[in-house]
């Protein structure tokens, strides 16, 4: 008995996809179909054709995102941002990482099962032209124990060649939301010697993703990406996750002819299709467990068989542990609202900065290793520096006054003039008459205008 108990709970001492000796254990899920499928399937073309599109959308002529690195440029719905807005970049984080957590803590991994770009595109695109190439998952296992044939060849062949294909798609669909649209477009259309660094990062993209989605595949949701493990303190029991209804599912039994016993057994008749369609391998009416990505193909196939023996669908569903265990609803907890509140202020405070964030920032500062000059007029004169950066995308001429105490700037160079999303750096001198000044330091004040307006 046991040792029983032991094997039950064995799942708890590694993953599903590594075996005793440590060797990985290559998954075959198999063809999920079903209600949640269809509408996962919705999701999934509508993201992938945002994501796609996303790079030809234009807002007021600027791209809808651009996340330029290497130039420290950054557009994000048509608004130019730079690292001096690194406090709204900063504001922005904190509020996704507050909301991550509420949404998990209410939600479970809805996110990595509906939306995760890694979940879509390995079981919405290459998992698919794998069915289609090389049938369901009892054939791919077949085929990759069979040996070398022509049949063989030309299926694995076609398959990794149309993976390449489509993760060249992907890597330059990423390469634009960085380099913009119009970059990528010389790069492919300009002969390779002249964008050695671009057509460099286009083919090291292309090999990443080939390799997550050909070999790494669901490791990438187990090994990597520290979600999964934020579950363990996220979670709790009354989070709505893909769940597995104990009360009803046990004690399990298989149907049999003469259904002897069956009448004190749960629903659950061990037919193991919410394993077989599992894309990491794990059997769910263990519990949520790290390697879940609530993708509800284990709902759809636990439904199916459900209806062929004319028992109630649900007995794998989104739930909570205590909705199951105890029947209470779904209700707001402590932390819940106070995440929620954080949420809230997070949020307002991001907008009014956005809101209320100027077209130009602007730097002065004393020039230094320079003193202060006095003429024979009695002017003092002080040399200072001056950055300023345009944060639209339109010309800017700049012109400074000198609000108090009464003087005048004289710039170094004529005024200013920045180009669109630029930065200008320039000198002038501040001169003030002696008889104005009546303490050894005074603060001065200098408005910046730009066609007559107060910036």
């Amino acid at each position: 008995m046991a040792k029983s108990v032991k094997d039950e709970a064995n799942f708890r001492d590694r993953i599903s996809t590594v075996d005793d000796k440590g060797k990985r254990v290559w998954v075959y899920p198999k063809k999920p179909k079903g209600t949640f499928h269809l509408y996962r399937v919705a999701v999934a073309i509508f993201l992938l054709a945002i994501l796609f599109i996303g790079p030809f959308i234009k807002i007021a002529g600027q791209p809808l995102l651009l996340i330029n690195i290497l130039e420290r440029k950054f557009v994000i719905f048509g608004m130019a941002f730079w690292p001096q807005d690194f406090h709204l970049f900063f504001l922005a984080t904190l509020a996704l990482i507050v909301f991550i957590i509420l949404f998990t803590v209410v939600f479970g991994r809805l996110f990595c099962g509906w939306a995760c770009p890694q979940t879509i595109f390995m079981e919405m695109v290459f998992r698919k032209i794998e069915y289609w190439i090389e049938g369901d998952a009892y054939k791919q296992r077949a085929l990759n124990k069979a040996p070398w044939t022509f049949t063989k060849l030309f299926k694995k062949s076609s398959k990794h060649t149309i993976f390449y294909a489509i993760s060249f798609l992907i890597g330059n669909t990423f390469l634009a939301y960085i380099i913009g649209i119009e970059e990528l477009r010389k790069i492919i259309t300009d002969a390779p010697g002249e964008h050695i660094a671009g057509l460099t990062a286009m083919i090291l993209f292309s090999g990443v993703f080939y390799f997550i989605f050909a070999f790494f595949r669901e490791q990438v949701c187990t090994l990597v990406c520290p979600y999964g493990r934020l579950q363990g303190v996220l979670l709790d029991q009354e989070s709505i996750v893909v769940a597995y209804d104990f009360n009803r599912g046990e004690p399990r039994a298989k149907i049999s002819k003469d259904k002897v016993g069956v009448e004190e057994s749960g629903d659950c008749i061990m037919c193991n299709q919410c394993v077989e369609v599992c894309p990491t391998g794990i059997d769910i009416r263990n519990g949520t467990q790290l390697e879940c990505i609530n993708c509800t193909a284990c709902i759809d196939a636990c439904d199916d068989i459900m209806i062929k023996v004319n028992r109630p669908k649900g007995l794998i569903k989104y739930a909570s542990y205590n909705s199951i265990l105890k029947g209470i609803k779904f209700k707001l907890s402590p932390r819940i609202v106070g995440y929620s509140f954080i949420l809230i202020i997070l949020m307002v405070v991001l907008t009014t900065m956005l809101l209320t964030r100027s077209d130009i920032e602007t730097t002065i500062l004393r020039t230094p290793g320079i003193l202060y000059q006095e003429t024979e007029q009695g002017v003092i004169t002080n040399l200072y520096n001056i950055k300023i950066i345009n944060k639209t995308f339109e010309k800017m001429p700049i012109k400074l006054k000198l609000e108090h105490p009464a003087g005048q700037i004289k710039m170094i160079g004529g005024d200013i003039n920045i180009p669109e999303s630029e930065i200008a750096e320039t000198s002038f001198f501040v001169e003030i008459e002696k008889k104005n000044l009546f303490t050894t330091s005074i603060p001065i004040q200098i408005g910046v205008y730009s066609n007559g307006q107060l910036l």
